[in-house]
């Protein structure tokens, strides 16, 4: 760590429970953020300022007037450009230390997988169940920490899915798969803007916390948000040993 990451980072060494150790960490690490939109804009914002030092930002969408009421990383100017490569631009202004990878595609299958295996933690950010139960397989296959966040009209939720503690449950011991869930997004029912704020901004600092190796991560717990009352709920929940995802440990 030279003089300049020291200067950058000074808030962070200040920290008794990160200090010097845990911000190398961060710079030695390498994160999957799947989707650069509401979640994902805070959540990479905050990881690439707290010295992440490899994020890949991964999102097949474009930039769109609509989504710039709460998509941060995107700006007017870049309308039109793909999220991921829009997204690459404002890390870059703001830490050009940190080395972003923009996967312009939706992750699926083999390259999923491949991606997952290289990386020291993923980020759900997406909008949609499919890619977050195949985000949770390949994670769970490949023992990787899982930070997971969603957000609609003006409720939001965050917990983390940590399969390298044996007791600990998976997405799908939560929210079971199914064909005949009803399908949210914002498109159609609306979000407020600060909302995903929120819930980005606790995504990228419990995979901090995991990161640094410090304090407790949401592991067996989903915070709720209620953001008109402004009122949080805790939620615990347990393995589910039957589960057809991570049940066979």
């Amino acid at each position: 760590m030279d003089d300049q990451h020291l200067l950058r980072y000074a808030r962070h060494i200040l920290l008794n429970e990160l200090g010097f150790e845990g911000q190398e960490r961060l710079l030695e690490s390498k994160v999957l953020i799947v989707g650069a939109g509401g979640l994902g804009s805070p959540a990479a914002l905050y990881l690439a300022s707290a010295g992440v030092g490899q994020i890949i930002l991964a999102d097949d969408d474009e930039v769109e007037l609509s989504n710039l009421q709460r998509q941060i990383l995107h700006t007017t100017a870049r309308i039109g450009w793909p999220k991921a490569v829009s997204g690459k631009q404002a890390l870059a202004e703001l830490n050009p230390d940190v080395q972003v990878e923009a996967r312009v595609q939706r992750l699926t299958g083999t390259s999923l997988e491949d991606t997952v295996s290289q990386v020291d933690l993923v980020l759900d950010c997406c909008d949609n169940f499919a890619t977050r139960h195949a985000v949770n397989r390949a994670c769970v296959k490949h023992g990787k920490p899982l930070v997971s966040g969603a957000a609609i009209r003006f409720s939001g939720q965050v917990s983390v899915f940590d399969l390298r503690d044996s007791q600990a449950p998976c997405y799908h011991c939560l929210f079971p798969e199914a064909d005949d869930v009803e399908e949210l997004n914002c498109a159609t029912t609306g979000v407020l803007g600060p909302l995903v704020g929120i819930i980005g901004s606790m995504q990228a600092a419990e995979a901090i916390k995991i990161l640094a190796k410090m304090g407790e991560p949401l592991v067996g717990r989903l915070l709720c948000l209620d953001a008109l009352s402004m009122q949080w709920q805790s939620i615990r929940f347990k393995r589910d040993p039957d589960c057809l995802v991570c049940g066979h440990r």
